[in-house]
């Protein structure tokens, strides 16, 4: 109690006889204090969705478009372990170390960062109210009384003296009906939220990295299918303008040849365009601004696809998903509000203790005699707020059955996202081998149409028709290659990023210890 922490000398008698009844109100503070009931419920994290599969259908292998870029068939691997490095399996080493970047860079993520180092010295904060409040002072004033006041004066009878008076004060509340303990509780509970907002943030970016890379490498294969076309309309142009000069060709065959180079020329800018705010875009994910040194280019080729991606149960992915866990702190947290609430409601006691020396002079402050000293107890209860305790705790009940909801909403929500990634992942796999059948057969009548072109057996308007099918086949197999990097990614990202597999991230590590409380 507070006697320890009074380090100012009292008199001696004092000192040998503390009150009894002091003794009496410390021991039965700490006993309430220790066998003291937290007011509100006492949290248990929602029970996982019985579910063994994301849809009615369970995901199958996809099927395999040999010989090209992201063609390969992939399987689903369930309970797989997903590791926390997951781009690696793309193994690109420049998406590695523009990753890397990105992660010891970003400005978000330093943002969240830095959040949750808030978070955790505002818990700490909280957990001062479980120790003693002490306070240190000293007073020193010249006062004069005036000749027969009622007020007392000096044993020297003087009216005019200073007085000095160094003082140590201690009070104490004890957590009676467990307001502080449930005041913590919620602070620790946020401080989750926000770490779990931390990590979503660094998976979000590593995933928003690995779709700013796929786009780049895809639009600049889709200009490079059309410069090729813009090359060859443009010597097909040439000849046509000798043809036209020799007799061999009209006036309309060069005018539609000459629309369908322009036509392709206007298609140019809008994909130089976007490829140029994919590299801004990287670069301001890496850190940089996009006036400095651009990121380096990528190619489709330059990734592969993995062939084996690790499938989570869905009560695995309730445990392990950042949102989904961050809701559930959010949800704890309101737990804990009804708590604070409650206890608001139910009187206080509070301790106090103070110990000093009063003199005349500052030279005799420490002298005997000059000590004095003071316990007490008081407590507190209230009585009429006009109603704005009783509303606060049905605000705090409310906003439990809130977060419960949302809790609900982001299980399912996730839910969503991975049955979303595996029918899309399945149907980019269609996608892409319908797409590589179309413009290998768009390619065979472009090549046919020439040489009967060239032979005088087809009009030039069913070359510049094979023509445009060509550019539109090559383009659409390019976007689905892409698509089935992109949404690989995605079930990464929505499976929860691997975050439980790190060793050397901090808030890894520091999510881990508190689970394992």
């Amino acid at each position: 109690m507070p006697s320890p922490w009074l380090n100012a000398r009292a008199p001696a008698a004092v000192v040998a006889s503390p009150p009894k009844a002091w003794l009496r109100t410390s021991a039965l503070a700490a006993a309430l204090a220790l066998t003291g009931c937290a007011m509100g419920p006492d949290f248990k994290p929602p029970t996982a969705r019985a579910s063994d599969s994301y849809a009615a259908q369970p995901p199958q292998a996809t099927v395999a478009t040999p010989h090209l870029a992201a063609g390969d068939a992939q399987h689903f691997e369930r309970s797989a372990a997903l590791p926390a490095d997951w781009w690696m399996a793309f193994h690109s080493a420049p998406l590695n170390a523009l990753i890397e970047q990105a992660l010891a860079n970003n400005h978000d993520l330093k943002a969240a960062q830095a959040a949750l180092t808030v978070a955790h010295e505002t818990t700490l904060s909280g957990r001062g109210a479980y120790a003693p409040s002490v306070s240190a002072g000293l007073s020193a004033s010249r006062e004069q009384d005036p000749p027969g006041a009622l007020a007392p004066v000096p044993s020297s009878n003087a009216y005019l003296y200073n007085l000095f008076t160094p003082q140590v004060s201690v009070s104490y509340v004890p957590d009676v009906f467990g307001l502080n303990r449930r005041t913590v509780e919620s602070l620790t509970a946020q401080e989750d939220a926000v770490r779990y907002q931390l990590l979503a943030t660094q998976i979000t970016l590593s995933a928003n990295v690995v779709a700013a890379a796929v786009q780049e490498a895809s639009l600049q294969a889709q200009m490079d299918a059309t410069q090729q076309l813009v090359a060859i309309n443009r010597h097909m142009l040439e000849i046509l303008q000798r043809q036209l000069a020799k007799g061999y060709a009209s006036r309309l065959d060069v005018a539609a040849q000459t629309t369908q180079l322009a036509q392709l020329n206007a298609t140019l800018p809008p994909l130089v365009m976007q490829l140029q705010q994919q590299q801004h875009l990287l670069a301001v994910l890496v850190g940089r601004t996009p006036g400095e040194a651009p990121p380096p280019a990528f190619a489709l080729d330059g990734f592969t696809l993995p062939a084996t991606l690790p499938l989570s149960l869905p009560s695995a992915l309730v445990a392990q998903r950042p949102d989904v866990l961050q809701a559930q702190a959010n949800l704890h947290a309101a737990s804990a509000q009804i708590g604070v609430a409650e206890a608001s409601r139910l009187p206080q006691i509070e301790l106090t203790a103070d110990a000093g020396r009063t003199a005349l002079a500052i030279g005799e402050v420490f002298k005997p005699g000059t000590g004095f000293w003071n316990l007490g107890a008081a407590i507190s209860a209230p009585i009429f707020q006009g109603g704005a305790l009783m509303h606060q705790e049905r605000a705090a009940k409310a906003a439990y059955v809130q977060a419960a909801e949302q809790y609900r909403s982001t299980v399912l929500t996730a839910f969503q996202n991975v049955a979303d990634v595996l029918s899309a992942l399945q149907q980019d796999a269609a996608s892409l081998k319908a797409a590589a059948t179309a413009a290998d057969a768009a390619k065979t009548t472009l090549d046919l149409s020439q040489r009967q072109w060239k032979d005088g057996y087809a009009a030039y308007l069913a070359v510049l028709g094979a023509e445009q099918s060509y550019q539109q086949a090559r383009i659409a197999l390019v976007q689905a290659q892409a698509s089935r990097l992109a949404d690989t990614a995605a079930l990464f990202q929505a499976l929860g990023g691997g975050w439980w597999q790190a060793t050397d991230t901090p808030q890894a590590h520091s999510v881990r210890s508190h689970d394992e409380k």
